[in-house]
């Protein structure tokens, strides 16, 4: 009998996939009983856990007595804000009308068949999130991608891959590290 297995993924800072909640009381703290401390907290709570948990929005309500539709609604709002975790490095590829042109849509299907994600998806191995964007403001580079603060122009799908493919490699390289410390350590 074959038993299938279902892949836990760590959600945020803390044990077993669990949210540390006591993370958020500094901010809390900040905030509470400011005017206008809406975008504030959401913000600071994003920046913590690398998007904003349910379990943390009703903390915030429960302590400001904001309400958890408003929050709902200025997170689904506001591009800026995530439901859920991403990668460590978030790939934009611009759709704006020069990327378009030049071909955007070539570079995000040759990007989504390497990491194997449609568009919003986060790889397996939590390293990349791909996204598609109205505009990154570097028309004369279309088409052009985004991988944290670097900008990458005249692409196309190949170079792209290539850009993401040593970016994981240096990935590989650090993890690989990391282990052998650890283990040199112990």
């Amino acid at each position: 009998m074959r038993v299938a297995r279902i892949n836990k993924k760590e959600t945020a800072p803390g044990l077993g996939g669990k949210v540390d909640l006591k993370l958020l009381d500094p901010l809390v703290k900040k905030y509470k009983g400011k005017k206008g401390n809406l975008i504030p907290l959401l913000q600071g709570t994003q920046n913590m856990y690398g998007y904003i948990p349910p379990e943390a929005m009703h903390i915030i309500s429960k302590e400001t007595g904001l309400k958890v539709s408003d929050m709902y609604g200025v997170v689904t709002f506001y591009a800026q804000f995530r439901l859920n975790p991403v990668g460590k490095h978030i790939i934009k590829v611009c759709h704006g009308t020069a990327c378009h042109v030049q071909n955007a849509k070539a570079v995000t299907e040759d990007i989504q068949n390497f990491l194997e994600v449609k568009d919003g998806g986060t790889t397996p191995d939590n390293i990349f999130t791909l996204e598609t964007v109205a505009c990154l403001g570097c028309c004369s580079l279309a088409p052009v991608m985004m991988i944290g603060d670097e900008t990458y122009g005249k692409l196309s799908g190949k170079k792209a891959v290539e850009v993401i493919k040593e970016i994981k490699r240096k990935e590989t390289l650090q993890q690989k590290k990391s282990l052998t410390e650890n283990i040199s350590k112990n």
